[in-house]
């Protein structure tokens, strides 16, 4: 029996106001991800960390980043010739790997301000909310029938009605999924073994899981920019390399850098 998904992207209306489930999901990361990290900053009583502060910057930064790679890498013919769509967040859009980019930005940024804590330590704690938060953006994502993976005659296709009758593996599951069980290796890493003293373990284990998961998907979506038909990778998968590589060299170097805030 063919799963059909016939979800509409709109949660509830407020007036003439439509609020979407992409939007709330988005939303509940963040706010997930400020409860989160202001548990693990009074579990480890790290000095002048205000984890609104942190919120405010890391949101804005996380937001700018993602609408910028979209609109400039995956579809920069169209921005480029409107650029004041580039400001039309309401109409959709957010690349995932700027966000990445934002949320770093945001953290350093945030960091000046603390000289007691190091950007590495943020990034380690930001990292198990992070990976939480990108589960429930998926779900926001499937809810939207964007990310479309390619038709499947296999037991996984879904169908989805506002797109058209083609059965698809639902890419937005497939990832979500591994974000959900990433968010849950790197709090047992956190909470059951030393990682959480070794500055960029955790970083490390963030990146290599999702970037990995990137280039092993992408080949399963439907192209996301126009001009990556014929390459030998997508544009995901060529963005993705970077990211990986770093989370490597953070995993590998983590072992030198043990932070002194360890409970």
């Amino acid at each position: 029996m063919t799963i059909h998904n016939s979800l509409s992207p709109i949660a509830f209306d407020i007036g003439p106001l439509s609020i979407r489930w992409y939007g709330l999901g988005f939303a509940l990361a963040f706010l997930i991800g400020e409860w989160a990290v202001r548990k693990m900053i009074q579990r480890e009583k790290l000095p002048d960390v205000d984890s609104s502060r942190l919120l405010i910057s890391v949101l804005i930064c996380t937001v700018l980043g993602a609408r910028l790679v979209h609109c400039l890498v995956y579809d920069p013919a169209y921005y480029l010739s409107h650029p004041l769509k580039i400001f039309a967040i309401w109409e959709g859009g957010l690349a995932s790997h700027g966000g990445v980019v934002g949320l770093i930005i945001g953290l350093a940024i945030a960091s000046r301000a603390l000289p007691t804590v190091s950007l590495t330590l943020l990034l380690d704690r930001i990292s198990i909310p992070a990976a939480f938060g990108g589960a429930i953006v998926r779900l926001g994502n499937y809810a939207n029938s964007e990310i479309l993976g390619i038709p499947t005659s296999g037991p996984f296709g879904i169908v989805f009605d506002a797109v058209d009758q083609i059965a698809r593996h639902p890419v937005q599951l497939y990832e979500g999924s591994v974000y959900l069980t990433l968010s849950g290796i790197l709090l047992a890493l956190y909470f059951r073994t030393d990682a959480r003293s070794r500055q960029g373990a955790l970083t490390g284990v963030f990146l290599i899981g999702v970037f990995s998961a990137r280039l092993l998907l992408e080949p399963l979506k439907v192209p996301q920019a126009a001009y990556e038909s014929g390459f030998f990778a997508s544009v995901g998968q060529t963005l993705s390399v970077p990211f990986l590589i770093y989370g490597i060299y953070m995993l590998i170097r983590s072992s030198k850098r043990a932070t002194a805030f360890v409970v």
